[in-house]
């Protein structure tokens, strides 16, 4: 049996928190170059799963070989805990600030205890419920519900997202029971570009395109990178490398502890779209976002978490 270093493993998370943070600004900036939302999911799900797919034929091609009975759980989990992922993430830090449409995202890891409570008569700490009171008393402040001011667009794309996001929670952790780490992002990865390849349109994006320069735009306005760097840094250090760090976390801590750290996403992304893009949100909007992440934290550790067997 591996040692497990804890350290190692917060790490782990944080890095990944780190690089999904960057990642919510360098998708909005992608989507405002003209790049649409079914696109990005299409780039990004292709560009992780060709290095998963890459990674599980160099090391246990064989293992690509899954149960049928696992069939469903893998098409739920490209169709809705990728790819749905994906596309309702970008469309909510399009239309929302990041720090906000990050925050309504999160309020998945309320709704994992609930729903392991309710559907898989799991254990789940009364403190559930405190976390669930702070997280809807966090949102109605970061809403600002009595003036209505953001959009209602992006809080429903944003919400959608937490469904997306409770989703992949829930499945992935129940295929990783059977499938390694790196066969379920080959699948998951690969199902999700396949589903969102019709949508993409990808007869509009000529070479011309794709090598024009993409203006970075808010304070880095007036720096150029070419198109196609963006979409590659997107699907390389924006998907597969801080899902793969996810998952080594999980390797070295409970899950519960890689849930609460990757809550950090939600400061550090809010964070870079400051520096990066010049978004602000009130002081009362940030102690709503206080709130809300104290009810996350709160009913993260609410789950009692059975051990259950990782393949490698």
């Amino acid at each position: 049996m591996t040692q497990k270093n804890p350290t190692l493993g917060v790490i782990y998370a944080l890095v990944a928190a780190i690089l999904f943070g960057i990642n919510a600004s360098t998708t909005k900036v992608i989507i405002g170059s003209g790049i649409t939302p079914e696109q990005v999911v299409f780039f990004r799900s292709l560009s992780a799963g060709l290095i998963a797919l890459t990674w599980v034929l160099f090391t246990n091609p064989k293992a690509m070989r899954v149960p049928v009975r696992l069939i469903p759980r893998l098409l739920l989990l490209g169709v809705v805990g990728v790819g749905m992922l994906q596309w309702t993430y970008s469309q909510a830090v399009y239309y929302l600030p990041i720090g906000i449409a990050l925050l309504i995202e999160y309020t998945a890891v309320l709704w994992v205890p609930i729903i392991a409570l309710l559907f898989f008569k799991e254990q789940v700490g009364k403190q559930i419920w405190l976390g669930a009171a702070l997280v809807l008393i966090g949102l109605a402040v970061v809403a600002n519900i009595w003036e209505s001011q953001l959009s209602a667009l992006g809080i429903f794309f944003g919400f959608a997202a937490a469904a997306s996001l409770t989703t992949h929670f829930l499945t992935g952790e129940r295929v990783q029971r059977y499938l390694p780490t790196n066969v379920t992002m080959a699948y998951g990865m690969s199902i999700a570009t396949i589903f969102f390849l019709p949508f993409s349109n990808l007869g509009s994006l000529s070479p011309e395109i794709i090598g024009a320069s993409m203006d970075l735009g808010g304070n880095l306005s007036g720096t150029t990178v070419p198109l196609w760097v963006g979409l590659v840094f997107m699907g390389v250090f924006g998907s597969f490398a801080p899902m793969a760090l996810i998952y080594l976390a999980l390797r070295n801590l409970s899950a519960t502890l890689v849930g609460v750290v990757a809550t950090a996403e939600t400061v550090l992304a809010a964070l870079f779209a400051l520096w990066w893009l010049g978004e602000t949100i009130s002081g009362t909007q940030s102690i709503g976002g206080i709130v809300v992440i104290a009810g996350i934290v709160l009913a993260q550790t609410a789950r009692k978490q059975k051990a259950v067997k990782v393949v490698d």
